[in-house]
């Protein structure tokens, strides 16, 4: 028996988006520049950091690296929560589509995140999509962090919060 990667990769990224779904709609857009500390991000460029995650997928697919120095990137500009939603939309659909596409022979490559000379990991396409599953989980985790400071309900993510209590 083998055992086909992309059918799991698939099933993870649809049941993440769920989860991601219900925190960000869950932000206030009265609340984009607060944050909770003078290092910490503002929640609106980490929301659009969650929101755009789910393209790094298709980026992963379709490149071989990712180099910092000279990179042109803004955050897509948002004013409002259903602006952040469209936003993940689309770049859960660009990242899904592109994993339908693959092979599993796409997902074996070594991909490359460096800054200039300096190379910060050389990991397989698989483990970088993999990653970008896990940065998605570890700034959701920070959102519900800025939203119960907010007093703003947390929804569960594998089970009920504590604001559901219906365990």
């Amino acid at each position: 028996m083998s055992l086909s990667i992309i059918p799991l990769l698939l099933k993870e990224m649809e049941e993440e988006a769920v989860t991601t779904r219900k925190m960000l709609q869950r932000v206030p857009a009265d609340k984009f520049d607060w944050k909770p500390h003078e290092k910490s991000m503002a929640m609106r460029n980490l929301t659009v950091h969650i929101a755009e995650l789910p393209s790094w997928v298709a980026m992963t697919l379709n490149t071989n690296e990712l180099n910092f120095e000279g990179m042109d990137y803004t955050p897509t500009p948002v004013s409002s929560t259903e602006e952040l939603l469209a936003i993940f939309e689309k770049s859960f659909a660009e990242g899904k589509a592109a994993l339908e596409k693959a092979s599993e022979d796409d997902l074996l490559p070594n991909w490359t995140l460096r800054t200039g000379e300096k190379i910060h990991s050389v990991r397989t396409k698989y483990e970088v999509i993999r990653m970008s599953f896990c940065q998605t989980v570890h700034h959701r985790a920070q959102l519900g962090v800025y939203l119960r400071l907010l007093n703003i309900p947390i929804p569960g993510s594998y089970g009920p919060s504590a604001d559901e209590n219906n365990f």
